[in-house]
C-alpha cells in the first residue's frame, strides 16, 4: 500500500509553495505515495501563476481529510482562508499564522494515523511565534508534541556525502558552551546511533564527534571542554558499544576529508556542522531523528529573495519527500527483522555417562597357523 505523505506549505510568502508544486509536477510521485498538501488551494494557484507554463496546469483535489485522498491524485487540505494576505518576499504575521495552522492540522492527522509521514516546507521562525508556538523551530515543536520521552529529538542533515547531527540546534553562540554536557552528548549519541541502525539500516555505525574549541582545545590551552566533557562522554559511549571516535578539530576534519570515513558526524553546534554540510551539498535534507514519527524538510529557509520569481531550486524538497518514503520502508523492514528474534536456549545439562574403559582384547602369543590348501 502506498504511504500517505502530509506536506505542509510553510510560510506562504516564501518559496514553500513553489518547491512543492515543482516537486509534485513529477508524475512519478503519485506512483510511490499519496501526497496531501496542507495549505490553501487559492493561494497555491496564485503561486502557480508565478511559475513557468509547465507548472500552471497541475491539478489538485480539495479534500476534507487525508482519508479522502485518491490514489494517483494530488490532494489538498484547506487550513486557512482564501483571503489570507499574500505578500511575496515579505515576513508577515498573517503568514506565520497560516504556517502554524497548516502544521498543527498535519500533526493532528499524523497523531491519529491518517498520514504516514510529514514533510515540512520552510517556516519563518520569527513570524510564527505565538502562544501556541513558542519554539525555535520545527524540531523543538515536534519534540514537545510527541511526548516527553522524545524531548531529545535529534536534528540531522542528510545527503549522499554525509550525515551531520547536532548537540545544540538553534542555540545562541553565547550559550553553546554551557549547553555542552557529558549527559547531553551521551543522549545525542544514543539517539544518533539508534537512528543510523533503525532508520538507515547501518548495522555497526561509525560516529565521529567534533570538538568544541579550535584545535580540539590544544590539551586545555584553548579550552577544557574536550578533556573534561567531550572525551569522557565518547569513552562512556564506547563502553556501551557505540563506535564513537574523537573529538576531532572541525576545520581539519572536514578539510582533510576525514568525514568520508564515518557513517555520521556529531557536531557541537549549528554552524559547526551545517556550514561544511551545505558547502558540500546544498540539496540535502533536514531529518528529525529520535521521534516515533518520520519528519523531513529541505535544508534551506523561506528564501524571500527568490519568492515569486519562479527560479527556486526544488531538489532539496524533492529529496525530502523521497527520503521520508525510504525511511518508512526502512523502519518497516527493521521492525520485521526484529519482531521475532531467534532465542537460543541454553543446552540442557545431561547426566554424566559412567566411564567405561575401552576394552582391548589380549594378544594371542601363539602365531596363527598357516593355512594350507
Amino acid at each position: 500500500m502506498k504511504p500517505t505523505i502530509a506536506i505542509t506549505a510553510g510560510d506562504i510568502n516564501g518559496i514553500g509553495y513553489e518547491v512543492i508544486i515543482k516537486t509534485l509536477a513529477d508524475s512519478h510521485i503519485c506512483e510511490i505515495c499519496k501526497p496531501v498538501v496542507y495549505g490553501n488551494l487559492s493561494i497555491l494557484k496564485r503561486h502557480m501563476q508565478t511559475l513557468p507554463d509547465e507548472f500552471r496546469n497541475l491539478q489538485f483535489q480539495l479534500v476534507l481529510s487525508p482519508k479522502d485522498a485518491k490514489d494517483g491524485k494530488l490532494s489538498l487540505v484547506s487550513c486557512y482562508p482564501d483571503d489570507t494576505p499574500l505578500a511575496l518576499g515579505e515576513s508577515t504575521k498573517e503568514a506565520g499564522k497560516a504556517a502554524y495552522a497548516a502544521l498543527e492540522r498535519a500533526c493532528k492527522d499524523l497523531k491519529e494515523g491518517l498520514v504516514d509521514a510529514l514533510v515540512t516546507a520552510p517556516i519563518n521562525k520569527e513570524n510564527i511565534q505565538s502562544d501556541s508556538f513558542a519554539f525555535s523551530g520545527h524540531t523543538e515543536y515536534l519534540a514537545s508534541l510527541f511526548g516527553d520521552e522524545h524531548k531529545d529529538a535529534l536534528m540531522m542533515m542528510i545527503s549522499e556525502r554525509m550525515k551531520v547531527a547536532l548537540v545544540c540546534n538553534h542555540t545562541p553562540i553565547t550559550k553553546v558552551a554551557q549547553m555542552i554536557s557529558g549527559e547531553r552528548i551521551m543522549r545525542k549519541l544514543n539517539t544518533l546511533n539508534a537512528s543510523l541502525k533503525n532508520d538507515f539500516m547501518i548495522r555497526r555505525p561509525r560516529i565521529a564527534v567534533l570538538a568544541l574549541n579550535p584545535h580540539a582545545g590544544d590539551n586545555g590551552l584553548i579550552g577544557k571542554e574536550e578533556q573534561e566533557v567531550i572525551k569522557p562522554a565518547i569513552e562512556k559511549a564506547v563502553e556501551q558499544g557505540i563506535l564513537a571516535f574523537g573529538p576531532y578539530s572541525a576545520d581539519g576534519f572536514f578539510g582533510a576529508g576525514q568525514y568520508t570515513h564515518f557513517d555520521a558526524i556529531l557536531a557541537m553546534y549549528h554552524d559547526q556542522g551545517l556550514i561544511p554540510f551545505k558547502s558540500l551539498d546544498m540539496d540535502g535534507v533536514n531529518y528529525t531523528a529520535g521521534l516515533p514519527i518520520i519528519r523531513t524538510s529541505p535544508d534551506h529557509g523561506t528564501a524571500y529573495d527568490l519568492a515569486g520569481k519562479g527560479i527556486a531550486n526544488h531538489l532539496s524538497f524533492a529529496h525530502s519527500l523521497y527520503l521520508a518514503i525510504d525511511l518508512l520502508r526502512n523502519r518497516a523492514v527493521t521492525e520485521e527483522i526484529n519482531k521475532d528474534p531467534l532465542v537460543i536456549k541454553p543446552r540442557e545439562e545431561k547426566p554424566e555417562r559412567p566411564h567405561v574403559p575401552f576394552f582391548i582384547p589380549p594378544k594371542d602369543d601363539k602365531p596363527a597357523a598357516p593355512q594350507t590348501e
